[in-house]
């Protein structure tokens, strides 16, 4: 194992990008929307408030790269490969970190397990909370863009499962999204990316169904949906799964089956939140009737759809 002060999390303030010779790759094995997402960008306000680069909420104070981040840790035990957005030589990396360890244990080792990446001509970029044992790379391999690092884990301060990627330049955290610091009025017209992920002011992670309102435990675990119900379950929830909603958003969820609606509910969300799950159900009056039973989760946000998944369950 070898550490190197460089995985240490860069607080430094941000400084403007003195070139744009570097392009970024996206740097994961998975889709956007799908079965992945941006969780946080980084932090663009340099008081103690916070503010991601189209001056959205999509961050916290002092975050100096961008999250991307899987459904559940059941996705991570599966594996989702983390790639190098660019190449360059590694200058440090860490192993052997436990996933979803307590806080207690990673102080002075936040980005858990990972890899610093010299770029060349001052830039270097940086992977965090990788899987532990899953790192593919050793100290001062040179390395292309698209080989493999490892894989996305939950190790240091993580609190769900994802990749941090940080991009410096002469050590100075730079936006890949927004390299020069637009006044976020307009969309940057230039970036760091060679293929601009979208931007999303929050989301859905999922939308899933079970005979019960689950534990936030299972949702985050990845256990908690249920494909099948039996006819004699207690109850049929519908659940949506999400990320980034802020005060007053509305989470839209309806259940319709063979017969009709289930049960459909607007839940107004009190407070912002980096992730969270609401549910309705209807509790069994007499036998489900077999069939399937789709289901559709909508935020929105001050009246327009911010974003919207549907699922089904079959009862038999």
């Amino acid at each position: 194992m070898i550490l190197r002060a460089a995985l240490a999390l860069t607080l430094s303030s941000a400084g403007p990008a003195l070139a744009e010779d570097l392009q970024l790759a996206f740097p994961l094995d998975c889709t956007l929307g799908q079965d992945c997402h941006i969780q946080q960008y980084m932090d663009r306000d340099p008081s103690s408030a916070a503010q991601d680069y189209r001056c959205s909420g999509l961050t916290y104070d002092g975050h100096k790269g961008t999250d991307f981040a899987l459904p559940d840790r059941a996705a991570m035990a599966a594996g989702v490969t983390v790639r190098a957005a660019a190449g360059g030589v590694v200058k440090g990396l860490r192993d052997g970190m436990q996933d979803n360890a307590p806080l207690s244990e990673v102080r002075g080792r936040e980005c858990g397990n990972g890899a610093v990446i010299d770029n060349g001509n001052g830039w270097e970029t940086q992977y965090c909370h990788l899987k532990r044992g899953s790192l593919r790379v050793t100290d001062a391999q040179k390395i292309s863009e698209g080989d493999v690092i490892g894989q996305v884990g939950q190790s240091g301060k993580a609190a769900f499962p994802h990749l941090h990627l940080s991009l410096r330049h002469n050590g100075q955290p730079v936006d890949p999204f927004d390299p020069k610091g637009s006044d976020c009025t307009t969309v940057p017209s230039d970036t760091l990316w060679q293929d601009t992920p979208p931007y999303r002011a929050g989301g859905l992670i999922a939308v899933g169904f079970a005979d019960h309102v689950p534990s936030y435990a299972a949702i985050k675990a990845g256990d908690a949906g249920r494909d099948t119900l039996s006819p004699d379950a207690p109850a049929m929830v519908i659940y949506g799964y999400s990320y980034g909603t802020q005060k007053d958003d509305v989470l839209r969820l309806s259940l319709s089956g063979p017969n009709g609606v289930v049960i459909e509910k607007d839940v107004i969300m009190d407070k912002p939140q980096a992730q969270s799950f609401r549910a309705i159900g209807k509790r069994m009056s007499r036998q489900w009737s077999p069939g399937r039973y789709t289901g559709t989760v909508v935020l929105l946000r001050s009246g327009r759809v911010i974003d919207e998944k549907h699922g089904s369950v079959t009862v038999q």
